[in-house]
């Protein structure tokens, strides 16, 4: 099994972004090797263009053909929190506005209604909305202002990855892609073989 380090490209980043990404108002995190993009082996049967995430690793995959696919590190939700099942992408946007929940300013205090895309904005430069049928599940793939998290279960649900990393999924992902989010107890690594692991 092969993990080759994946390096970033930044063909993919708009000027918007690098002006963005150049001043963030956080501290860049040193990411364990294991969580930065690789390119790996993918022996499982979901077809290229899909995306699966690995909650337990702390993985998200997208497939690519030939038994390949892209792993990005990422930080899940708590487990009580957190979405399993199959989804679609219903919506992309770029540095998008957040508009907390009724539960996000209960559980974590009072925010803004709507605070406005940037750099210090939680959904960070990207993000893909999952939908069940035509709903929108409330839940994300989204980059992050706090890229210390990554490799950890800390979110209030949604799947955070490192701003680079959300920017090269985004222009990878078409509008309808399947998503497989796999609960708690299950992992994609079954039979994948230790060279998984980075």
């Amino acid at each position: 099994m092969q993990a080759t380090l994946s390096p970033s490209n930044n063909a993919s980043m708009t000027p918007r972004d690098r002006q963005l990404l150049a001043h963030t108002p956080y501290a860049q995190a040193n990411v364990p090797e294991q969580y930065l993009r690789h390119i790996v082996d993918y022996p499982r049967r979901e077809q290229p263009g899909t995306i699966l995430v690995d909650t337990d690793a702390r993985y998200l995959y997208y497939v690519m053909p030939d038994g390949k696919a892209i792993r990005y590190g990422v930080a899940v939700g708590e487990e009580a929190m957190a979405f399993s099942g199959v989804a679609r992408v219903g919506k992309m946007a770029a540095w998008p506005d957040w508009i907390p929940t009724p539960e996000i300013q209960e559980r974590l205090g009072p925010y803004p209604s709507r605070v406005p895309g940037g750099a210090a904005n939680p959904l960070g430069a990207r993000a893909l909305y999952l939908y069940a049928g035509n709903k929108d599940t409330l839940y994300r793939i989204h980059g992050t202002n706090q890229p210390e998290y990554i490799g950890q279960a800390i979110s209030s649900g949604c799947i955070r990855m490192r701003n680079e990393d959300v920017i090269d999924l985004y222009d990878r992902v078409k509008m309808g892609s399947t998503v497989v989010v796999l609960p708690p107890g299950r992992t994609a690594q079954t039979g994948m073989g230790d060279g998984l692991r980075g």
